[in-house]
């Protein structure tokens, strides 16, 4: 008999209107297993169900069947919060780890709903707007919890635990693993989603604690988390208690832990550290002045000077190509160039094209010379030592007096300048003049200046060698220069009040500044103090929502172009979903095309830490209408995806190099040499095309300025530092890089002030290996990339063009000419045949005219192999030898390479780098912070293709190293510290008359008067018949 299918639940529904309890109990349970097929017709019941459910009259039983049923009802007309209510009457009866066969999706809808009811819950219980959590939804969490312990599924269960304020979850799970890993994936899921500060500070100060405490013999595998943890909370308490605890026992890792902390750190923390820390005693004094030492920031700056000055591989041709391509007396030409030579010998302290082109420097005028002095600030990053003997020069007198010549205001205030961007970040610590610090000497040359060009590069200099500091008096000066209402001074105050308040989020100083701004009719100070307002604010996130909010409302589009990057910063690197929202809604509504480019530009500051994503939310917007539109997508691309070589951003931004307007293919090719910066040809195949298109856009003259200006910006971010640097907004450790933040922000105000855009130089960050000693020298040793050199590579460098030869045309000859010519030949050939006759030579040595003289076949070279005079092949050589030939013409490249210490290893090597177990020389950490792309050995790597890591956290940078074999002589790497003195060039007006500079890299005597060198010792030179 064949059981016909049901076709209707009538028959069933009808039972619940019996009398009988035990009838109702059954239809109730039988509708349960009906409701997927018949849940349209069980919902014109629905409130008897429910009444069936509030019945006294029946069990507890039917109670649960009538509350599970009337559950999933609702859950099919998608009524899921009416779901979930019965479902926590239904008791017993509804089981979150149920496997019936077609409730799974019922199932895992409800618990979803459950746990984002339960996180609203207590986030209610905990600001006490509401009661209790319902103990019914609290049991449904627990068993969740119980679930997730059971099976491993540890992350998920820290998710929850996390949005429902319940650290003591997290603690249960570290007792019972033991697993640090867990209390790292804590620390990142809290850091790089949108928590309020508050909860933020108050789970990094749980879990604190619960970390091992790192040593020597562990590895320190969590030290990355560590350092992000406290430079986070810049608790400088915490700090120095855990530097002390230590010291002396692990000191090497102290000594890399204060190299960690200053390279995410904020000025005002290191400083506080620093002075926290204690003298000591006989053993631990001189490790605590060491630490004291790296804290200062330093000591990081000059090995990482170092490092970038013996590496350098910047291409010189490709400098001489832009410069001879670009008019030198256009101003905007002029600057291309200097940004081009600033950019790729940023650090590498090599000022050999100024020195070789003296002529062209001589073109600079106003505020190309301001910009071109400027660029040795920027060429001698980090060389505190000789900053201001470089500088000195250009620079003002102590009492800020006006210089008469022409055009030496520019220099003046371009050098001051360029003394901050030398300084950065560490002007409260380096000594300037007189053994003050190179802030007090800037802010008494601004108090002092009356021109404004100089107060416009005072004020800029002691804004970011300021940066952070947070000193009050240095604020008060600026305030002075901003009062006196000069356009140029008072914009540099503007940015600089923010840079030196930077994060405070001081209402005092916000209220001051845009009272101002609102009073003031000058578009350049409003805009100064409309960026200084976002430096204000920066990394404030909820805190600055009523500021940004009241600065997006104003009607000057210069006030809501601040509010836009006031809103990027306090929440950058915080893919926070309702600032992203507010920005793309700037950017499609807002009636300023500036307000809307900066809103799409700003996106970057928001996703940084997640660029795969940035490409996919722009994508539309690099399609606008909006030529200005258009060109914010660009930069945001290229902040975003910086060093990362994503192929989804190049393949939006090659067709936008050739955009029908010339601001767009500006942006998209600074955009390209931000992305493509220290990729290889084999890691990139798009980068030899985007090189051929750079120099084929700077030599075409017929191309608009502004894209060859770009094209010039491009090619040297491919090229920045001498190659070895990458462009990143976060540190090592997966902090914030505030300089790095603060400088690309500062570098997208070129759009309207071009010395702005050296600021870029401030997101360089060197990528290399260097290792230290407990002695902070480094020593030789050789460390193994298990990858393919040619990954990795230098790129080649540019060929010279070739001499074109020009060929000879050959002469048009007449016929009557030829036949006269054909006489004379054969009337000279019958006197030559009758002078033979006379003489005694034999018929075969004579020589006729016209003939030619055979020369033998030179005789191949040894250095070409044994090549058969036959065929010119090797098949008739012995076979020994003719295989060898075809095994060298076939040698495959090697899969890995030993590099030595100082070597450039890009962000995507990192986890390819290993020290080798029988190496002298050990790190106290791991060399990147994400999982080794190898466990060991050589060559593991090596046909792997470098994968672009989602996040650039941790690796490489500066490393103390363990000494396995302490008794052995050590050999060390010898630090130069001597570097040339800087170009001069001549004022305004006197083009040509320059300087004699001596051209070499050390820093030799001009002085004719000066003592001679020493003669070279004798020596005896051997000749080869000596060896004889």
């Amino acid at each position: 008999m064949v059981i016909r299918p049901q076709s209707s639940a009538a028959g069933v529904l009808a039972l619940l209107t019996e009398h009988e309890p035990l009838l109702k109990q059954h239809a109730l349970n039988t509708l349960i297993s009906l409701v997927p097929q018949f849940w349209a017709e069980i919902s014109e019941h629905i409130a008897l169900i429910e009444a069936l459910y509030e019945s006294p009259d029946l069990p507890v039983e039917a109670h649960n069947s009538a509350a599970l049923l009337a559950s999933k009802v609702y859950y099919y007309l998608e009524e899921y919060d009416e779901a979930l209510t019965f479902a926590l009457g239904a008791g017993s009866a509804f089981q979150p780890d149920s496997s019936i066969p077609g409730d799974e999706e019922y199932i895992e809808t409800l618990i979803s709903k459950a746990i984002d009811r339960y996180i609203e819950a207590r986030a209610g219980e905990q600001s006490g707007t509401l009661a209790k959590v319902d103990p019914r939804l609290q049991d449904i969490i627990e068993s969740i919890f119980f679930h997730c312990i059971q099976n491993g599924e540890y992350k998920q269960a820290i998710g929850i635990a996390l949005e429902s304020h319940r650290l003591e979850i997290i603690q249960q799970l570290y007792e019972k693993t033991n697993d640090s890993s867990l209390l790292a994936y804590s620390m990142e899921a809290v850091l790089d989603n949108h928590f309020p500060l508050s909860y933020r500070d108050q789970v990094l100060n749980f879990l604190y604690p619960l970390f091992p405490s790192p040593t020597i013999d562990s590895k320190s595998p969590y030290i990355h988390s560590l350092t992000r943890l406290l430079v986070t909370l810049s608790n400088p308490t915490l700090t120095v208690a855990l530097l002390i605890s230590l010291v002396p026992g692990e000191k090497l890792v102290a000594y890399q832990l204060a190299f960690d902390l200053v390279e995410g750190g904020a000025q005002d923390f290191l400083e506080t550290v620093r002075n926290d820390l204690p003298m000591g005693d006989e053993v631990s004094s001189p490790i605590f002045e060491r630490l004291r030492k790296i804290l200062g920031g330093r000591e990081s700056v000059k090995l990482y000077l170092e490092f970038l000055k013996k590496n350098n591989r910047a291409d010189l041709l490709i400098l001489k190509h832009t410069k001879d391509s670009l008019e030198p007396r256009s101003s905007v030409y002029h600057n291309a160039v200097t940004f081009q030579n600033a950019f790729m010998h940023a650090g590498t302290t090599s000022d050999t094209f100024l020195r070789d082109n003296l002529d062209w420097l001589s073109f600079a005028s106003n505020w190309s010379k301001f910009t071109a002095t400027a660029a040795l600030g920027v060429i001698h990053k980090g060389n505190f030592e000789q900053g201001m003997t470089i500088l000195g020069p250009y620079l003002p007198g102590e009492n800020g007096g006006e210089n008469n010549l022409a055009g030496a205001a520019y220099s003046e205030g371009g050098a001051l300048y360029g003394l901050g961007l030398v300084n950065a970040g560490v002007g409260s610590i380096s000594s300037g003049v007189g053994g003050r610090t190179v802030e007090d000497y800037l802010r008494n040359i601004l108090k002092a200046a009356q021109g404004e060009v100089v107060q416009h590069g005072a004020a800029l200099g002691l804004g970011i060698a300021g940066m952070g500091g947070r000193n009050v008096e240095a604020y008060d000066d600026l305030k002075q220069t901003l009062f006196t209402d000069t356009a140029v001074g008072g914009e540099a105050a503007g940015y600089a009040m923010g840079l030196i308040m930077l994060g405070t989020g001081g209402s005092t100083y916000a209220n001051e500044m845009l009272a101002y701004a609102r009073e003031t009719h000058h578009e350049k100070i409003i805009r100064g103090l409309a960026i200084g307002l976002a430096f204000l604010y920066f990394g404030r996130q909820d805190q600055a929502d009523e500021i940004a909010k009241e600065l997006l409302a104003e009607k000057d589009p210069i006030l809501r172009y601040g509010g836009v990057y006031t809103l990027a910063l306090a929440y950058a690197g915080t893919p926070n979903n309702d600032a992203v929202r507010r920005l793309l809604h700037t950017a499609v509504s807002d009636t300023s095309d500036d307000v809307r480019r900066a809103a799409v530009t700003a996106l970057s500051f928001l996703l940084f830490k997640n660029p795969r994503q940035v490409p996919r939310i722009v994508q539309l917007l690099s399609e606008s209408y909006n030529p200005h539109v258009r060109c914010g997508a660009t930069l945001a691309l290229g902040i975003a995806c910086a060093g990362t070589g994503l192929q989804d951003a190049i393949e939006i931004l090659e067709p936008m190099t050739k955009d029908s307007v010339d601001f767009v293919r500006q942006g998209a090719f600074i955009a390209l040499g931000m992305i493509l910066v220290q990729q290889s040809d084999a890691s990139s195949p798009s980068l030899a095309s985007i090189r051929a298109t750079y120099a084929k856009i700077v030599g075409d003259k017929h191309e608009d300025p502004m894209a060859r200006f770009g094209a010039a910006l491009g090619q040297s971010f491919l090229d920045a530092g001498g190659r070895n640097v990458t462009i990143s907004l976060q540190s090592r450790a997966g902090t914030k890089n505030t300089s790095a933040i603060v400088g690309m922000v500062m570098f997208c105000q070129f759009w309207y002030w071009y010395p702005l855009a050296h600021c870029a130089s401030l997101a360089f960050q060197p990528t290399g290996i260097i290792g230290l000693t407990e002695d902070l020298k480094p020593p030789k040793f050789d460390f193994i990339s298990n990858a393919k050199p040619s990954l990795f590579a230098y790129p080649s460098s540019m060929n010279p063009p070739k001499k074109e030869t020009t060929a000879k045309l050959t002469t048009a000859v007449l016929s009557t000419t030829a036949k006269v010519k054909a006489r004379e030949r054969r009337k000279a050939a019958s006197e030559d045949a009758a002078e033979n006759c006379k003489t005694d030579l034999p018929l075969g040595e004579l020589r006729k005219e016209g003939d030619v003289e055979m020369k033998s076949e030179e005789v191949p070279s040894a250095r070409h192999g044994d090549v058969s005079p036959i065929n010119d092949s090797i098949s008739n050589l012995p076979e020994s030898q003719s295989s060898e030939i075809k095994t060298a013409n076939k040698r495959k490249e090697p899969s890995w390479e030993s590099l030595p210490n100082f070597s450039r290893v890009t962000p995507a090597q990192f986890q390819y780098v290993v020290f080798p177990p029988n190496s002298r020389y050990q790190p106290v950490r791991p060399v990147s912070a994400r999982e080794p792309a190898i466990k060991a050995g050589k060559g593991v790597a090596g046909t792997q293709k470098p994968t672009h890591p989602e996040k650039y956290a941790g690796g490489g940078g500066i490393l103390l190293l363990v000494d396995e074999r302490p008794g052995e002589p050590q050999e060390f790497i010898e630090l130069s510290t001597v570097v040339p003195p800087a170009p001069q060039v001549a004022p305004a007006g006197e083009a040509g008359a320059t300087t004699s500079v001596a051209r070499s890299e050390r820093n030799i005597a001009l002085d004719p008067n000066g003592p001679e060198a020493e003669l070279p010792e004798p020596f005896e030179y051997r000749f080869d018949s000596d060896d004889a």
